[in-house]
């Protein structure tokens, strides 16, 4: 059976107020090594002096060489799909997705499903650790394993909620979403633009 890894991160603020848009990315790739060795020599090379003192690499806190750097060398890891969903806060007309951010953001993270069309495979999904309670990681873990399998042809889904200082992957899709959400929230494509291949898909409709 094939084996995918697929890594999911979000930008912008899931409350009523904040951000403008909310942009979750999908990072799917067949081979998470590429990613690791992107990132181990960014750190004892090029980028050894700026990131001498992070855990982690976080776009909101990287320099514009660093974010330059990542977006390019998405076009270097072979086998991968990435892909966007936003959503305008603006658009949305149904309260209680305002009202509970985790439903909103299983919400969207589940209409990205949708969108993901991966053929028959094991299905490894890592996403950043942001659900405390057992409970909400359980329900994500449901309605997203639901959504894709009624989407696409895995045969299986592991969902795990990770810190993304411990995985390259969560760390370049928290750098994708970033770069999209820059474009919708800035109007800034300088870094969503180096990336070859990164699919963007809009939310207009809402239920749950």
């Amino acid at each position: 059976m094939k084996k995918y890894y697929m890594y999911i991160d979000e930008s912008g603020d899931l409350g009523e107020v904040g951000s403008k848009y909310i942009v979750i990315s999908a990072l799917i790739v067949k081979d998470f090594h590429p990613l690791d060795r992107i990132i181990k020599n960014m750190r004892r090379h090029k980028f050894r002096k700026e990131l001498k003192n992070a855990k982690e690499i976080k776009a909101n806190k990287s320099s514009k060489l660093i974010r330059h750097h990542m977006m390019k060398k998405l076009d270097e890891v072979e086998f991968k799909t990435i892909k966007c969903i936003v959503l305008d806060k603006k658009k949305m007309y149904n309260r209680f997705m305002i009202d509970d951010k985790h439903k909103l953001y299983d919400y969207i993270t589940g209409k990205l499903a949708e969108y993901l069309k991966l053929p028959r495979a094991y299905v490894v999904t890592r996403i950043d650790k942001s659900k405390g309670k057992q409970i909400l990681r359980d329900n994500f873990d449901r309605y997203f394993t639901r959504k894709l399998k009624n989407f696409s042809f895995v045969n299986r889904v592991d969902v795990h909620h990770s810190y993304s200082h411990s995985w390259s992957g969560l760390q370049f899709a928290d750098m994708i979403a970033w770069a999209c959400f820059q474009k919708y929230e800035h109007n800034d494509i300088s870094y969503i633009d180096l990336a070859e291949e990164i699919e963007i898909y809009e939310i207009w409709k809402y239920s749950y």
